[in-house]
This record gives structure tokens, sequence and C-alpha cells, in this order.
């Protein structure tokens, strides 16, 4: 059952006109935090989004308006280390996150985190979207979320009740992913090729936005140019200089 839903996950931007509860929200931010955590920091907060103007402004900030303002819940995830200054100061202690280990440690935890959210809601019928865009404006986000220092937008999620049915994308060969005692990239000479065969295949007959093109020829256009060069700055600010 496990297997099976976790093999069947397929984003949804589409959502019905049903809200998640309060309730709803918190059973989920409950399950995702039981997802591993290193050293036990929990260096994570979600922010749940439930005004409407700053979901407007949150639609409008990260370019994704379709699924902020139709979305049953929008959740945004945050590294956090305000609270672990809190933690700190009650036995007079300060802490120091400002090398790149730490921005390590809260970026994998509020991954870690989120994921079990994900898991969380698509086990009671609910479909999931990640949101890279909050990064497209983290200054402005953060502004309009309140976010202290030590706090940073990573991602938000939408979660709501289906609109749509997304085919699952195919997924590299396992072989492709498992490398047995060493690093081995000869393989990739014959896997990508297959690959990129099966992935063009899916696009130009999936049942909407088909399009005539491969996994390769995709990753070349998105990691030619640098992008989002500004988050080295945003981060440094937020306490998170990566030294």
């Amino acid at each position: 059952m496990v297997m099976e839903l976790l093999t069947s996950h397929a984003s949804v931007r589409k959502y019905k006109d049903v809200q998640l509860s309060a309730e709803e929200v918190r059973d989920l931010i409950h399950a995702g935090q039981h997802a591993a955590s290193s050293h036990f920091v929990q260096a994570y907060s979600v922010i749940h989004v439930t005004d409407t103007a700053k979901r407007e402004k949150l639609a409008e900030l990260s370019k994704n308006k379709r699924q902020f303002l139709s979305a049953g819940a929008i959740l945004i995830f945050c590294a956090d280390y305000a609270r672990l200054e809190k933690a700190a100061a009650i036995h007079g202690k300060t802490i120091n996150y400002s090398f790149a280990e730490n921005l390590l440690v809260g970026s994998i935890d509020v991954a870690l985190f989120a994921q079990n959210v994900a898991i969380a809601a698509e086990s009671k019928g609910y479909g999931i979207c990640y949101i890279g865009g909050v990064r497209n404006a983290p200054e402005e986000i953060s502004e309009l979320l309140g976010l202290p220092k030590g706090v940073a937008p990573m991602f938000a999620m939408s979660i709501g009740v289906p609109d749509e049915a997304n085919e699952v994308k195919p997924r590299l060969p396992v072989e492709a992913i498992i490398h047995e005692n060493s690093y081995d990239a000869s393989k990739y000479d014959d896997l990508l090729p297959a690959y990129d065969q099966t992935m063009h295949d899916y696009y130009l007959h999936r049942g909407s936005n088909q399009k005539d093109t491969a996994w390769s020829q995709q990753m070349a256009e998105f990691l030619h140019e640098p992008k989002r060069t500004y988050m080295r700055e945003f981060l440094k600010k937020r306490g998170f200089e990566m030294k």
C-alpha cells in the first residue's frame, strides 16, 4: 500500500473549491514532524497562509496565481534557526548558524519534513504540488509573512482536492540512480538515450501539454543559465552566511 502510494505521485495544480480545515492541516503537519531530523534540531517552520489578501500577494510574487488562489491549503516551508536561538537563550547561550553546514541541515530538515506532509496528504486522497516560485521574491515574501532573521522560505506546497488526474512521469531507471561500491558514469552512455526516448514518447502522448522534447534536452536548457542568482545575498541577510 505504501509502495503503491509513493510510486503513484503526480503533481496536482488544479483543485476543486474545497478548503482544508485548520484541524486537517494540523494533522498533516503533525505527521510531517515525525520525519528524521539532523541531531533532532528540527530546523523548520511552516506558515499556513489563510488570509486572502496574503494569498493574492503570494500568487503575484511567486508568479503562480492558479495554485495559490485555488488550493485547499497553502503552506510556506522555511528553514528556521530563530526558534533554536530562543532555545539556546534559555540557557544563557548563543548559537552560530552562519556556516554552510547549518544551511544544509536546515534545508535537509525542511525537505524531509515537507515530504512527510506530502505523503500524509496524498494518503488522505489530497493532491499536492511543491512550489519553488516563492524563491522568485524571497525578500518580499519574508516581509509579507513577518519572517525574522534566521528564517528563510525554501518552497511552498499547495494541497487540495484534485480537479485533474495527471499521469505519473516515468522516472530515470533505477540502474541510473544506484551505484554499487563506486560511482559509475560510463553506464549513462546507454541509459540516458534510452530514457530520453521514454520521456519523448511520454511528452508526445500524455493527456495534456504535449511537447516534442526529451529529458536531457530539457535539463541542458534549464541548467545552461544561472537561476535566482540573488539567493546567496538573500540568505546571507537572513543569517546564513555560508562561511
